[in-house]
């Protein structure tokens, strides 16, 4: 929030001579319909709303069904310094989404969430050519150079996997590795412990929801019978909650689900790559162009590496490692439009150009 009030847009003139003026002005777009997903809904809430206000929008917000009541609160608190009616929000069961996305009103949206959730709002909003920004599924890779110090990399390829336990659209969720770091991966993942989160020693808690869970496990299962060599965890526990542990899985080819779907939880796909250019084509024959992360110690060759990845974000030694003054977004089925920097605060704008003649 901080960052996006220090932004601004001023007037770029263009031209100032005898002949004429010209300011290029960036004009509020009226309303902004914004829905949220289950993950993140406060921190994405933010993102959404703040740059909107900044520059001169209302907006009308739809969290998930599933967790609306850090957003109804931050509105709550929002609308005692507010005017009336610059923030409103409105909450529901499946359905309401695609009302706010075709209202005619509206004259913009901005979404996160999944592909097919995304493509859906995409037809909903056609109806007056809403202005778009769509942060949706990813399925990032990250690729492993063997020049690498294991002992340093893998607590952060680990948390940049299993952050969230695995639900967040920009984890790492394909690692593809030249030399064996399958143990000491390993020796992380067996240190975490899964339960309820209000107990001492717990450190991931359990997924979001049922469906989530049963993606998770019909992936594990669907590996098993395609051969997966489970390193670590692929067995629920018996007793309630959406609990899985987390779960290492070896020798995981492209074509199996595991390896092209996105996960969104809990497990990851480790696969081995007999040379760079087999590794870089792996990463990017994926739908998805999120992000995606080189780890090696031979810098200037990892960041051309990286700049091959087929990604709206590419890290080198980190991954999903986003911050507000950065512009972030995705590339072909991750989405288009792009959040944070000033070029995200762009985005809530239109462009208005004014020629003065003398």
């Amino acid at each position: 929030m901080r960052a996006t009030a220090e932004f601004s847009l001023p007037v770029e003139v263009i031209q100032d001579d005898a002949q004429a003026r010209i300011e290029v002005r960036r004009k509020p777009l009226g309303v902004v319909g914004s829905i949220t997903p289950w993950n993140w809904p406060l921190m994405i809430a933010i993102w959404h709303v703040i740059p909107a206000l900044r520059t001169g929008n209302t907006v009308v917000i739809k969290p998930s069904s599933l967790t609306p009541l850090t957003t109804i609160r931050f509105a709550e608190l929002s609308n005692e310094v507010l005017s009336p009616g610059v923030l409103n929000i409105v909450t529901a069961e499946c359905g309401i989404g695609s009302a706010v996305a075709s209202h005619p009103d509206i004259a913009k949206m901005v979404f996160t969430c999944s592909t097919p959730i995304g493509k859906n709002i995409m037809q909903s909003a056609c109806g007056n050519l809403k202005r778009l920004t769509l942060e949706l599924g990813g399925n990032d890779a990250g690729i492993v150079l063997p020049d690498v110090s294991v002992e340093e990399i893998v607590p952060k390829i680990f948390a940049a996997a299993f952050n969230n336990n695995g639900q967040t659209c920009v984890a790492l969720k394909r690692l593809y590795v030249h030399e064996d770091i399958h143990a000491a991966l390993t020796k992380v993942a067996t240190g975490v412990s899964t339960g309820n989160g209000l107990e001492k020693g717990v450190d991931l808690g359990p997924l979001q929801n049922k469906d989530q869970l049963d993606l998770v496990v019909a992936l594990a299962e669907d590996t098993r019978k395609a051969g997966g060599r489970f390193l670590c965890g692929g067995i629920k526990p018996g007793g309630i909650g959406y609990f899985y542990p987390v779960t290492l899985v070896a020798d995981v080819n492209d074509g199996m689900r595991l390896a092209d779907e996105e996960q969104f939880g809990p497990i990851l796909p480790i696969s081995k790559y007999s040379d760079i250019d087999e590794a870089i084509r792996r990463a990017n024959n994926s739908p998805f162009g999120l992000g995606g992360s080189v780890w090696a110690k031979d810098i200037e060759k990892a960041k051309i590496l990286a700049m091959r990845l087929e990604c709206g974000s590419a890290w080198v030694n980190t991954h999903a490692d986003i911050q507000p003054n950065a512009p972030f977004g995705g590339m072909k089925e991750s989405g288009f439009g792009v959040e944070f920097a000033r070029e995200g605060l762009a985005e809530y704008t239109s462009i208005q150009t004014v020629k003065v003649k003398g």
